[in-house]
């Protein structure tokens, strides 16, 4: 049996943090599957076709990677992908509480379904989608904070 985790979110846009945790998930799953995610607390800045385009850009090199997009409750999404594993990163003490309570949450939703927390490497702990929007509206260089090769036109 194949043990395939989701990594869900917005990926608005998609940054080195995001692709990191992915890696280091391989490392453990069987596939990972990164989903696209509608979030209605949020509005996304860059069209749902160039988030996939650009998901799909990074790890074209991993065949074990799946970018998808999906709406509704995440486990929901888990259970129709066959999916246990749901893959969340955190940065900081502040994202662990909030992970928390979502993955608890989640339990009680599906208890087979299970939250996997990945630890972000030190040099990507500053790194959020927020930051680099703000990075790009601005006119900043965001190529520190993107995936290496990505461009984001």
């Amino acid at each position: 049996m194949n043990k395939i985790a989701v990594f869900p979110g917005t990926f608005d846009p998609v940054t080195r943090g995001h692709e990191a945790i992915v890696r280091k998930a391989l490392l453990l799953f069987d596939q990972v599957v990164v989903a696209i995610g509608e979030n209605s607390t949020k509005s996304a800045a860059f069209p749902l076709e160039k988030r996939l385009q650009w998901l799909k850009q990074v790890f074209s090199d991993s065949p074990a990677v799946q970018v998808e997009t999906y709406a509704g409750l995440t486990v929901d999404y888990c259970l129709a992908r066959g999916a246990s594993f749901i893959i969340r990163g955190l940065r900081s003490a502040l994202d662990f509480e909030y992970e928390k309570h979502i993955g608890l949450t989640n339990r009680i939703l599906q208890p087979s379904v299970e939250t996997v927390f990945f630890l972000a490497a030190p040099e990507h702990i500053a790194i959020n989608a927020t930051l680099v929007r703000e990075i790009i509206r601005n006119g900043g260089d965001a190529s520190l904070f993107i995936p290496e090769g990505l461009t984001l036109e």
